[in-house]
Parts: C-alpha cells; structure tokens; sequence
C-alpha cells in the first residue's frame, strides 16, 4: 500500500511540474520560430521576471505629457518618481498611408528615435494599430460590417490590406538599436476585437474570419522577413465573462506569445470602482489560468481612470485587483493634456503629473515590490542571456 501511495504522488508530482512548466526551467520560444535571438532572450526574460513583479507602462511616454510635448528625455511618470516606465506603448495608425505623422500626431521619425532610446535603456516597447478601414477608407473606428472578409484572400481590399502590411513591414524593418540588431517589439494587433467599435470586432466578423486575418497577419510579416515581433492577443473587457469568451477568437498557440485585456474604470463612484475592480480581478484570473495552460505570457495591456481622481488608486483600487497573480506589465494610456476634440472637451490623461492632487499615492506605487520600472528593467538586462 505504502508503495502504491509513493507512485500516486510521484505521478501527481509529475503531472504538477507540468502545469507549472512555465517558470520549472523549461525554455520556451515565441511563436515566430525565426526570431531574432534578442527577441527570443526578451520572451524568455519575461517569464523570468514575473517572478519579481510586473513592468509598470504608459502609451507616449516619452512624446509628450499634460503640459508639454517634444521635450528629450522627459516623461511625466519620470517627473512624479525620477525614474521612467519599463513599457512604452506606441501606435501605428497611419503608417497604411505613409503619413509622416502617427494618428497622435506623434511624428514616426521621432517614435522611431524614442523606440531606439527605450531599446538601448533596455526597456520594453510595444505597438497597437488602429488601422484605418480598408473597405471604407474612414478610421479605425468606422465598423462596417464585413470589412475583415473584404481583406482576407479573395476579397476585394485584399490587395490594398496587403500594401499597408507592406508599410508597416518596412517601418518595423528599420527599427533598429545603435548595435544594428533588430528591437523586439511587443505587437498587438486587432486589439480590443471583443467589443463592438473597431472594424475587427466581433460584431463584424466571424471567429474563423477573425482568425484567418490574425494567420494571414503574422505569416505575411514572418514572410516579409520581420522576426523581431511577439504576437500579443488582446480583447476588451467588454464580452468576456469566461474563459470560453476569452478564446473564442484564439487563433492558436502557434500565432500568440502573450495573452492580454484592456480594462479602463468609468467613474468615480464606489460602485463603479468595485466594478473595475472586480471584474479587472476576474479577468487577470481567466489570463493567468490561460497563460499557465499554453504557456503564454499575460498582461494588462491596457487600463487607467481618467484624471486618477480618486487618492488611493494606484495602492488599492488596481493593487488589489491585480493582487498575487503573475503578469508582465500593466500599462496605462497616454498623458494627452487638454482635448478640445473630446465630448466634452477634458483634460485626458491616465498617469499622474507633477503637482497632481494625489501624486503621492503613484509614488507609494512605485515604492511596492512588486512595481517595476525603467531603472528595474535596466538592472535585469532583458535582451541579455
């Protein structure tokens, strides 16, 4: 009997370093088999430094904050704590048209310089694209229906979808560090697909259609010779109440490196704060447990509350919810200043400026542990084995 117990829990043993491959030694690799090796050495560090917390960012960082643009090395994160983010969110909406100028008005000349900085500070960049709508020619945001049919194979924006690939291509071709080599670069794109405002969400497309569009994206990039992209698979938390939500539209392991949701918090009221809340616990509960599974790095790849209204958001309201679970970066969206073109016009920002109200709580943030910025990452020395 005693011997049958021994081999019971020998195999529960076994069965359990398994599931939890993921930081028991075993390497992994991303999805593009021909990845640079310093993409491959960021994949891998990644799983590495969970262990230690997780990457604090913030879309634009370096372009501009609440009451400035264009000023070299500045940040307003930087200015709150003296140290800059680890991640830094960048977009390539508007290099389907060749603009000299991304959708933010950042211009893709200086972008591609403050790719090159968080590259040699050993940081980490990533990019979303609200891709202007092939079918219609209108923005991101024009849904119309049967848009993702009209560019797959066969459809009659085929061709043109396949030109803006090509820009986009060539762009992430010529982002390179002062060592030559190719930056790795986190790349989400069609993200936020579970809601229902951009021309790839699923109310406009089928989950086989969805998945042939994210296929035929990354074997048109990997054909194009772009290794140096980790795929990163991003709904909204809109529409997701399980895992099954979460992976309907998964195109498969082969195709995906990270796993990710956007999450923002609407309000001030306690309610609307629980809700945030709860459902961000929730949802890092459904991307750890997919991560585990496949073996798939996770993160918040999007969040925030407008104007941080509130004096203990950073050290309770999103500390909370994230609590113990393992992800890589929380990132949150970009420091605009003042938005003449909002309804109604605001100030439309998500990470604290110097002189904020509650500033204070984000340096409290910073302090923790588990928070990790520029001067964190620099010491791990990701794109290093």
């Amino acid at each position: 009997m005693k011997n049958n117990i021994t081999i019971l829990l020998a195999g529960i043993f076994l069965v359990s370093c398994k599931s939890t491959s993921q930081t028991a030694g075993v390497q992994l690799f991303p999805a593009d088999k021909n990845a640079t090796p310093e993409t491959v050495t960021l994949y891998q560090n990644l799983f590495k430094s969970r262990e230690k917390g997780y990457f604090f960012g913030h879309q634009d960082a370096l372009a501009y904050g609440v009451n400035w643009r264009y000023e070299e090395g500045r940040s307003d994160v930087k200015d709150v704590t003296g140290d800059y983010p680890a991640v830094y969110g960048w977009d390539l909406g508007r290099i389907e048209d060749k603009a000299e100028k991304d959708l933010d008005g950042v211009p893709f000349s200086n972008q591609k310089r403050y790719v090159q900085q968080v590259y040699k500070w050993g940081g980490i960049n990533t990019f979303s694209w609200h891709m202007n709508n092939p079918l219609t020619g209108k923005d991101a945001w024009n849904n119309e229906p049967g848009t993702v049919a009209s560019v797959l194979p066969g459809g009659t924006k085929h061709e043109l979808f396949k030109s803006w690939l090509d820009n986009a291509a060539a762009y992430f071709l010529t982002l390179k560090g002062k060592d030559g080599k190719l930056i790795p670069i986190l790349f989400r794109p069609y993200h936020e697909f579970t809601g229902n405002w951009f021309w790839w969400c699923k109310n406009t497309t089928t989950p086989e259609q969805f998945k042939a569009l994210w296929k035929f994206t990354v074997e048109y990039f990997e054909a194009k010779g772009v290794h140096n992209l980790l795929y990163v698979y991003n709904t909204s938390d809109s529409g997701v109440e399980t895992k099954a939500d979460f992976m309907e539209y998964y195109p498969g392991d082969a195709y995906v490196d990270m796993v990710s949701f956007d999450i923002y918090q609407g309000g001030e009221e306690a309610a609307k704060r629980d809700k945030f809340a709860a459902d961000t616990h929730r949802l890092v509960g459904i991307i750890d447990e997919v991560a585990r599974e496949h073996n798939k790095l996770s993160a918040i790849a999007e969040t925030g509350f407008e104007q941080i209204p509130y004096a203990t958001w950073w050290t309770e309201t999103l500390t909370n919810a994230i609590a113990d679970r393992k992800i890589s970066y929380v990132l949150v969206w970009r420091n605009h200043g003042w938005n003449e073109y909002m309804t109604p016009p605001r100030m439309h920002y998500y990470a604290p400026y110097k002189g904020h109200k509650y500033e204070a709580d984000f340096v409290k943030y910073y302090n923790q542990p588990e928070t990790l910025f520029q001067k964190e990452a620099t010491k791990l020395n990701l794109y290093k084995k």
